[in-house]
């Protein structure tokens, strides 16, 4: 984390990745200051990029994505033009959420939301099968969930703690 992230800082950040509707009135009263700094801190933190966007998180089982997988890809070639083709071209399709090149045996890991296993067979043979370049892949399907967070663990780095790490 920057430096340059004061305890105020982090903590705003803190406030609303849990709850990103709170005014800014509301961060002002929790962090004992007025709303105008707050709102400027706010602003900044936008501005610099600490800050990406706002979402609402939905309920999946209520738009009916109940099912989640993991999906791993192995491509036959590996040159830069056809790394940058399959993930331009993957990322078109709503069932993937998340594409992540990777290390190691496999090229790419999808995370895959969809209805229902027909909808994955849809997916797999209509959608992802038609790519050019396709080699192997494997998909885990998420049987449960203990933890689904969207928030990142942040702290403030004092002055003490980096002369400590320091040493």
């Amino acid at each position: 984390m920057h430096t340059d992230l004061d305890a105020a800082d982090v903590r705003i950040l803190q406030l609303l990745q849990h709850d990103a509707r709170m005014t800014t009135k509301e961060i002002a009263d929790k962090l004992g200051l007025s709303a105008t700094p707050v709102y400027e801190r706010i602003r900044r933190l936008e501005n610099e990029g600490y800050i990406l966007g706002y979402v609402a998180l939905l309920n999946k089982d209520k738009i009916d994505r109940n099912l989640i997988g993991y999906t791993t890809v192995q491509l036959k070639e590996h040159s830069q033009q056809v790394l940058r083709s399959f993930e331009k071209e993957v990322i078109k399709f709503h069932e993937v959420m998340e594409c992540s090149q990777l290390t190691g045996q496999a090229d790419f890991l999808l995370k895959v939301v969809i209805r229902d296993m027909e909808a994955y067979h849809d997916f797999l043979m209509n959608k992802l099968s038609t790519l050019p370049n396709i080699g192997v892949v494997q998909t885990s399907f998420v049987l449960a969930q203990a933890k689904d967070d969207t928030a990142y663990h942040l702290e403030v780095k004092t002055a003490d703690k980096r002369k400590r790490n320091n040493r």
